[in-house]
């Protein structure tokens, strides 16, 4: 972490964590940019695989994950950091997971969310309307939303 005050947030679609070799390397990545929280998307791991999210020096790890192997969110949260969670939400397709608690003593909720492309703005809508009594201004919302940013992102003009 880059010092005592400061609040480090990364964010990353790995699509898919069931290979040994991606899993090492995913986990090299977290610890070479040591950030004090890190949020996968498309982690692609069933529920019993969860076990598998694994990095040392992130053992605070909370994930969401469905029966299949697709979607898949997880939240890893550096060791360094004072963490007390005190709510968990998440889907059972492991779109999402909501974490409200507090970080250092100072209070925060952490949404990482996985949109599925094709539905993602109607997704979003639906989740975000779904979880607005949770959301507040200590909400930081991160993840692969689907969505692109103008017209110029949706083109494929060179």
């Amino acid at each position: 972490m880059a010092g005592n005050t400061d609040l480090v947030i990364l964010t990353v679609n790995v699509n898919g964590m069931n290979s040994p070799i991606k899993r090492r390397q995913i986990a090299d990545w977290i610890k070479s940019q040591n950030p004090t929280i890190c949020c996968l998307q498309e982690t692609h791991l069933k529920q019993g695989d969860t076990y598998r999210v694994k990095v040392k020096g992130w053992s605070k790890i909370y994930y969401a994950s469905g029966e299949v192997k697709k979607a898949g969110v997880a939240i890893l949260i550096s060791d360094q950091a004072k963490v007390k969670i005190d709510l968990i939400k998440r889907d059972k397709e492991g779109n999402y997971i909501l974490l409200k608690g507090s970080i250092n003593n100072e209070a925060i909720s952490i949404l990482n969310i996985y949109a599925p492309s094709g539905m993602a703005l109607n997704f979003l809508k639906e989740k975000l309307r779904e979880l607005q009594e949770e959301i507040d201004n200590k909400t930081v919302i991160v993840g692969d939303l689907n969505l692109a940013l103008s017209e110029l992102d949706k083109s494929n003009h060179k």
